[in-house]
């Protein structure tokens, strides 16, 4: 199966932003990730707009199997593109330096 086409930077954003209006559509969604995550829905918002938080609900989605499918089942998407925006929102591994 052929990978799909890389995505850019601002796509993944948007992927991200489709992955928590998804989370935040459904209180059964919704409420693990808060759980997760420490945030209330007052803050949610708020937490919106720090850098790495839509790192961090990629990363949720990708956690559980079940709600990646259904997610990108909803947009017809594959999974892997998914994945493929997280890793573009996580950049390059940092060196490792002993």
């Amino acid at each position: 199966m052929a990978m799909p086409h890389p995505i850019t930077s601002e796509e993944a954003q948007t992927l991200a932003l489709k992955a928590l209006a998804f989370l935040a559509s459904e209180p059964e969604r919704l409420e693990p990730f808060l759980a997760a995550t420490g945030l209330g829905p007052a803050t949610l918002r708020s937490a919106a707009q720090e850098p790495g938080f839509l790192l961090g609900v990629l990363d949720h989605l990708c956690a559980s199997d079940s709600l990646l499918l259904e997610f990108a089942g909803n947009l017809h998407l594959k999974p892997e593109m998914v994945a493929q925006a997280r890793e573009i929102l996580a950049g390059p591994p940092e060196a490792y330096e002993p």
